[in-house]
């Protein structure tokens, strides 16, 4: 009847390139999401430095996708940072991806 306590030491630890993946990611996505609400704000007409925005947070975001597979590769390490890194940096791609595509096939 007695619940027996037990512990699981371990000498695991987050991935620091897992970490880094994440942060990537969520510079990327922050980066996409001001760009295209300023965009929109000022109805299309926006400057250079937007573009040169997004050409930094896509490549942000290919760092930091190639980080976060290569951080779930570690042995020992928890893989959290790992996934989330991976997804956010894919989604900011995607979002890179729609853009591009929006602009390329604009009726206008």
């Amino acid at each position: 009847m007695g619940h027996k306590n037990s512990y699981i030491f371990t000498n695991k630890s987050h991935s620091q390139k897992g970490i880094m993946a994440t942060i990537l990611g969520v510079i990327s996505l922050s980066t996409l999401i001001y760009t295209v609400v300023r965009s929109y704000q000022s109805t299309g007409e926006i400057p250079i430095q937007y573009g040169a925005a997004v050409l930094l947070a896509m490549i942000f975001a290919l760092a930091g996708a190639a980080l976060g597979v290569i951080s779930r590769t570690e042995r020992d390490k928890y893989y959290f940072f790992s996934y989330l890194g991976i997804l956010l940096n894919l989604l900011a791609l995607g979002c890179v991806s729609a853009i591009l595509y929006a602009g390329a096939y604009a009726v206008g």
